[in-house]
């Protein structure tokens, strides 16, 4: 009875453990600016990591003398990534400023957490809200230390804007933000980072592609989500992202030979039509002129001069007055003309000779 006792007790213990975990996010704002409501959120979705989105809402709480605080014991067990923001929207333009994920006077912090975390967001010493963060798991800061590494990447880029400099930096930073998260011990933090070097909207991203396909790093995260979130969200979403994007990368790498060879055959068939047309045309030339020769070596010396008056737009009149002869004459040698060119008017004879 003393044993089934003990096991009791030790039932009733763990029971309770159960039962008492639960997380508690809590924090203060600067000032009345932000009275109102704060908002929890948690991100499944690593490319909406920041902003104000609706679907990812899962509590929201009242601010009270510049304080809120969200407790519960509903979150998951292992880490996830959330956000809490506080925005000023007025009743009217909230639904649809969450809803479009864009909020213009807003105020967030992402971090790290899971089910039994408590989490304080004090004012900062100069009197900023959300600058740091007193957690309970050590996890909770890591996006804080990322974004760190890119103010000093951010510095060293902008230290001189050369085309030969940028591309030493994407090399360099790539590496170093790689090496760094892999260094952090928790995948999500190099999701974190993955999210923001593989931006298609970023000047990195042309980096990115290249690397992708040179680099066993993206694989070996992979490997490390698979590992510590099975059956996730995030591991889904990245799996599914990695693929595409390894499929793009080697389509334009593909491409990218393929267009070479293209142009430079395109050039040679260029260059081989631009001859082949020009000798077609200078041999029809030489044809024409050949064949104008051998119409006007038929004519007389008188015909021949005709000929050239009436290329000149010379009336039958001017043509007389021209070689000292009588309009009947010119007009006996205009039609010896026709008959020994295969013509019967002026029109057909400037066709012929100006074609």
């Amino acid at each position: 009875m003393k044993i089934k006792g003990i096991f009791v007790i030790i039932a009733a213990l763990f029971m309770s453990q159960i039962v008492m975990a639960q997380y508690v996010f809590k924090g203060s704002i600067e000032n009345d600016a932000w009275s109102g409501e704060a908002y929890l959120s948690i991100v499944d979705d690593y490319r909406k990591i920041s902003g104000v989105h609706a679907e990812q809402i899962i509590s929201k709480t009242n601010i009270v003398d510049n304080y809120f605080e969200f407790k519960g014991n509903n979150l998951d067990e292992k880490n996830r990534i959330y956000r809490i923001h506080v925005d000023s929207c007025n009743d009217k333009d909230q639904n649809t400023n969450h809803f479009n994920g864009h909020c213009d006077n807003s105020q967030e912090i992402i971090f790290i957490a899971n089910n039994n975390d408590t989490i304080d967001l004090p004012i900062s010493g100069n009197n900023q809200m959300f600058c740091s963060i007193q957690s309970t798991n050590t996890k909770s800061n890591v996006f804080f230390r990322i974004d760190s590494l890119q103010e000093l990447m951010a510095y060293d880029y902008a230290d001189y804007r050369s085309e030969a400099s940028r591309k030493l930096n994407n090399k360099k930073w790539f590496s170093t933000f790689q090496s760094f998260g892999a260094s952090l011990d928790e995948p999500l933090a190099e999701l974190y980072i993955y999210n923001f070097l593989s931006d298609r909207s970023s000047d990195l991203y042309a980096y990115y592609t290249k690397d992708l396909a040179a680099n066993d790093y993206y694989d070996q995260l992979l490997e490390r989500l698979d590992t510590k979130y099975p059956n996730s969200s995030y591991l889904n979403q990245y799996s599914t992202e990695l693929s595409s994007d390894k499929y793009i990368s080697t389509t334009i790498g593909q491409s990218y030979e393929e267009s070479i060879l293209i142009f430079r055959w395109s050039y040679v068939l260029l260059v081989v039509s631009v001859l082949v047309n020009l000798w077609l045309w200078w041999r029809l030339v030489k044809t024409k002129q050949t064949k104008k020769q051998n119409l006007t070596d038929q004519l007389t010396k008188q015909e021949q001069k005709i000929l050239e008056l009436i290329l000149q737009d010379k009336t039958n009149k001017e043509v007389a007055s021209e070689i000292f002869v009588s309009l009947s004459t010119v007009k006996t040698h205009i039609n010896n003309l026709y008959k020994k060119l295969g013509i019967q008017s002026r029109d057909e004879l400037k066709s012929l000779y100006n074609s």
